[in-house]
């Protein structure tokens, strides 16, 4: 099941591509970032993707897939390109993807223990 939830503590459960777009819409300070997880019971992992509005106005894209080995970082200056919002199936190829997974390891480490 997917979930978004917002900054302002919005949270829809299966939302549909024109309720994820909106939310994109509305991001602005105080509101500046959204989740978009996803979320099925046995499934061990965290897989989603967020966004922030950053206060340059440009669009910072994180997503994890998985572990914390699989989890990547870009900016954009386009509201457009941050594609997975509204459904494009391709919207990784858009950016160069960072991969800070090494920031979180120590996390998953934790956890496993």
């Amino acid at each position: 099941m997917l979930i978004v939830t917002d900054e302002a503590g919005r949270v829809i459960k299966k939302p549909s591509k024109p309720a994820i777009g909106r939310m994109l819409a509305n991001l602005r300070r105080g509101n500046a970032h959204l989740v978009l997880e996803r979320v099925e019971e046995g499934l061990e992992g965290s897989w989603y993707v967020q966004v922030l509005l950053r206060d340059d106005n440009t669009y910072q894209l994180e997503f994890r897939d998985g572990v914390a080995a699989e989890h990547y970082q870009t900016r954009t200056v386009s509201q457009e390109k941050v594609g997975w919002a509204v459904g494009k199936a391709d919207w990784k190829v858009d950016f160069m993807w960072n991969n800070i997974g090494s920031q979180f390891e120590a996390d998953d480490t934790q956890r496993q223990s």
